[in-house]
């Protein structure tokens, strides 16, 4: 299997991050026809989302999740920025994980899918993607 590890610089505030062009530099180095490409966030606090961008739909997934998860004092977890604990609780809702088929060295995905980094911790600016290829 063919791996590699990058990182992302997030900055302090709630974003999507769009990983698709760092996934098709992967595959380019990687020289694979057929496979699959797993995406992997190490962090407790982050998630993957394939999902379009640049229409608002990025926006509207942290709106959706600031409506779904407020930033308050309801949580448990109670470390770093109020609110904190929501960042917890958002890989149960955005999982830390992507697989996407590979298919003639292109990523199988639909016209207006993106391969996106989901993080809404304030307290993290820097974060680790692992992308590994399993080939077939």
């Amino acid at each position: 299997m063919y791996s590699t590890e990058i990182e992302v610089r997030t900055g302090h505030q709630a974003v999507v991050h769009d990983l698709t062009r760092e996934a098709e530099t992967f595959l380019r180095d990687a020289d694979c026809e057929d496979g699959l490409l797993h995406v992997w966030v190490p962090h407790a606090t982050a998630g993957l989302a394939v999902l379009e961008t640049g229409a608002g739909s990025d926006e509207d997934l942290l709106r959706a999740l600031d409506e779904l998860l407020p930033r308050d004092d309801r949580w448990q977890h109670r470390h770093g920025s109020h609110g904190h604990g929501r960042d917890h609780v958002l890989p149960a809702f955005v999982p830390p994980y992507a697989t996407i088929p590979v298919l003639g060295g292109v990523l199988a995905l639909g016209t207006w899918q993106s391969i996106c980094l989901v993080d809404t911790n304030l307290d993290n600016p820097v974060r680790r993607v692992r992308f590994s290829l399993l080939t077939g």
